[in-house]
């Protein structure tokens, strides 16, 4: 098996290198076409590579995405962003998944490393990444996808690739001023497909990275009011990306509605810690504890620390503003070394423990 990296690039001098480098000694060949650069990113990445392709940029990701990939000697591909590092590489699992049905697209898993309300942190998804490029081509012209190309339903695999992503960071998207183009595309692909709840999602998405909370809400909400497959991998992302922008806004009595959804997601960490943080925001507190310690347990969040100190936090804080102070140390000891929990252990502390 033999694989190539395909990418699509524009002014990434800054960070180019150190993708390229992660993903080097395990791909057979290297694409990097080019939508404009004014910068060194040819350069850097003539350093891995002669395969650099020139294509002129027309406000369309699917039509580059397809023209990298139609460039590959090899049928597998590995689809990359130049603020993407690998730092996992399973070779024999990625060969075996190889070996299978040629028409199943294999999902990589990304670590999107992001600075949130809870400091530094990262969400965690799965996208698929991994495809024979004879069986599968891109469509949309932001937040593309893969589409088969018999347009039949198709399977995803996970394999053993892992990703870290850099571009939420807050100064690589203000350099690049990557929502305000993410929101245009957006809005002109909404002209184009109306009652596409995938694209409002993705919209909403861009509004609450931009803290336009009210639109990030308006967004969500309009996607909720199409028809939806809540077995979609993006459809919990969507139902607690609205969540979080009804916190956000204020509107603390509108996110109750959420609870409609545990009917999908209520073994959910990342479901059952929103709700507890609606229930807390509405002074509903033993609801509140109840969905936060649901939090706890083997299942992995996709943001960081919601199964276990982010939600242990969050009781321990009930325990406090309920003046039980003995019961809000204990949760404030079981978060280990989350810093705002240790700050609240010496300031109880220094007021005497009960």
């Amino acid at each position: 098996m033999k694989i190539s990296l395909c990418m699509i690039v524009k002014n990434e001098a800054d960070i180019l290198h150190r993708c390229l480098e992660s993903a080097y000694p395990w791909v057979n060949e290297i694409i990097v076409v080019d939508t404009g650069s004014a910068d060194g990113t040819k350069e850097i990445a003539r350093r891995f590579t002669g395969n650099i392709y020139d294509f002129p940029w027309g406000d369309d990701f699917a039509k580059a995405r397809n023209f990298s990939i139609a460039k590959a000697r090899h049928d597998w591909v590995l689809v990359l962003d130049a603020d993407e590092i690998v730092t996992e590489f399973d070779h024999g699992n990625v060969a075996l998944f190889a070996k299978s049905d040629r028409s199943v697209a294999g999902r990589i898993t990304l670590v999107n490393l992001l600075e949130g309300q809870w400091g530094a942190t990262s969400h965690t998804e799965k996208v698929s990444r991994f495809f024979n490029r004879r069986f599968f081509h891109y469509e949309g012209i932001i937040h593309e996808q893969i589409i088969p190309n018999n347009s039949q339903p198709y399977q995803t695999h996970p394999i053993g690739i892992k990703v870290e992503h850099l571009g939420y960071i807050q100064a690589i998207m203000r350099k690049k001023d990557k929502l305000q183009r993410n929101i245009t595309l957006l809005q002109q692909a909404i002209e184009m497909r109306a009652e596409d709840p995938y694209l409002y999602y993705q919209l909403g998405q861009s509004y609450y990275t931009a803290k336009a909370y009210d639109k990030a809400c308006a967004n969500f909400e309009r996607a909720l009011t199409l028809p939806v497959n809540f077995a979609c991998e993006y459809a919990e992302d969507l139902v607690e990306g609205y969540g979080y922008a009804l916190i956000n806004s204020g509107k603390y009595s509108e996110a109750l509605e959420i609870e409609r959804f545990a009917l999908y997601y209520r073994r959910s960490p990342d479901f059952c810690f929103l709700m507890g943080l609606v229930y807390m925001n509405n002074a509903l507190f033993d609801k509140a504890m109840e969905q936060f310690l649901r939090c706890i347990g083997p299942l992995h969040g996709k943001i960081q620390g919601v199964e276990s100190y982010l939600a242990l936090y969050n009781v321990a804080v009930i325990y406090e503003c309920l003046g039980n102070k003995s019961e809000a140390v204990t949760y404030y000891e079981r978060c280990g070394d989350y810093e705002p929990a240790r700050t609240r252990l010496s300031l109880l502390r220094q007021n005497g423990k009960p």
